[in-house]
């Protein structure tokens, strides 16, 4: 067979072995997450209360916003280079 044909099978196949993978939460974690992310799809479980920012509030953020495009971003970001994290045991 010519590996062109054999490559064209191939990728044909495929559909056909993605249906045996079972489709759905698998762990008790995931299943959690999962009714999570349903809550918010589905918008059952919003606030009754509108939430909205007062003029004061937006300034503030355009203003953080803008701000951020004064640095200049480097052309690749060193791992070991940067602040320490602080670990919270409030010594």
């Amino acid at each position: 067979m010519k590996p062109t044909t054999l490559c064209c099978l191939t990728l044909l196949a495929f559909p056909v072995f993605s249906h045996a993978i079972d489709s759905g939460p698998s762990s008790p974690q995931q299943q959690e997450t999962e009714g999570w992310l349903q809550l918010q799809r589905n918008n059952t479980a919003a606030s009754p209360k509108l939430q909205s920012a007062t003029a004061t509030e937006r300034e503030l953020a355009m203003q953080r916003w803008l701000k951020s495009y004064q640095h200049e971003i480097p052309e690749f970001f060193d791992q070991y280079e940067g602040g320490k994290v602080d670990s919270g045991s409030g010594e």
